[in-house]
């Protein structure tokens, strides 16, 4: 037996050269709340076919890693209680033939199996505050050394710590490459203060990036750090002063280690009354946009 299915639209692409995206379905099953979900998913796969572009939404589905889903399947992860999937839990939800919604890192695992080279998310997962205490990173980082696929996402949220996932990404030998801009966004706002080393303008230069990393044999992903537009990001002076409040509100709660970024996420949706959410599928859209046109360039190189 194998050990994913890929559908029949995306072993197509696959097999002519066609251009392809790989989506999460955490951002669908996790991220945004029912019934809007199912729009975004819906929503995102349209960009992609708008361009020319096969969309391959990945999620577990019964214990089998699956490549690109059906409406039956896109339907599941959004009106389902999956569980969070990242790589490490892949084996075990085979063995219990249960469900799982793919994180950052098990979708660039799986899609990268595939021979997807494409990927669009929201944001990449980081270092997260308190780091050197709690040891907490986010398996993204370490599955980006060993997975060659290029990562289109607004940067890492503001809530973890940006100047030390940028560091452990070079650590990794990760390129991080800023696309039209040579500042690190920080999600919900364009500008996070700190300075890329590399900037490409077009989707065509990503393209030839990806095409001399492979033929030098690195085995790496790439980070292609996409901002939100600037008059689509959330204002940054109340974006600063919900994060106070969400931050002071995780210290009076007890809230340590691992539950914390979720609670201050969950808190920043319902303090910013639906902002935050807004500005979250703003970005979301841009970087299936960006993704589509950077699979777009590649297929026509290769």
């Amino acid at each position: 037996m194998n050990s994913f299915i890929t559908s029949p639209e995306v072993a197509d692409a696959l097999a002519t050269g066609k251009p392809i995206v790989a989506l999460e379905s955490t951002i669908i099953s996790h991220g945004l709340p029912r019934p809007r979900n199912l729009e975004a998913a819906k929503e995102f796969e349209q960009i992609l076919r708008s361009k020319g572009v096969v969309p391959a939404t990945i999620a577990i589905l019964d214990g089998v890693p699956r490549i690109g889903l059906d409406d039956e399947g896109v339907n599941r992860i959004a009106n389902e209680d999956l569980a969070k999937a990242s790589v490490r839990d892949i084996p075990i939800l085979a063995a219990r033939k249960e469900s799982g919604a793919t994180t950052v890192a098990a979708t660039a695992h799986l899609a990268s199996l595939a021979g997807i080279r494409v990927f669009a998310t929201g944001g990449l997962g980081g270092v997260h505050r308190g780091a050197i205490e709690t040891f907490d990173e986010s398996a993204d980082l370490s599955t980006l050394a060993v997975t060659p696929i290029t990562v289109v996402s607004a940067g890492v949220k503001s809530v973890l710590d940006i100047p030390a996932t940028l560091e452990r990404l070079e650590t990794l030998s990760v390129p991080v490459i800023g696309y039209k801009t040579k500042e690190f966004p920080a999600f919900w706002l364009t500008r996070s203060g700190y300075a890329l080393d590399w900037s490409l303008d077009s989707a065509q230069q990503v393209a030839l990036a990806m095409k001399s990393q492979d033929e030098l044999g690195h085995g790496q992903g790439i980070v292609i750090a996409n901002p939100i537009p600037i008059e689509k990001q959330w204002d940054p002076k109340e974006h600063d002063r919900v994060l106070a409040i969400a931050f002071e509100a995780a210290k009076n709660a007890g809230v340590t280690g691992k539950a914390v970024t979720p609670f201050l996420l969950g808190f920043i949706v319902e303090e910013s009354n639906g902002r935050s959410l807004e500005v979250n599928l703003d970005l979301a859209r841009n970087n299936v946009s960006v993704a589509g046109d950077i699979a777009k360039a590649w297929a026509e190189l290769k």
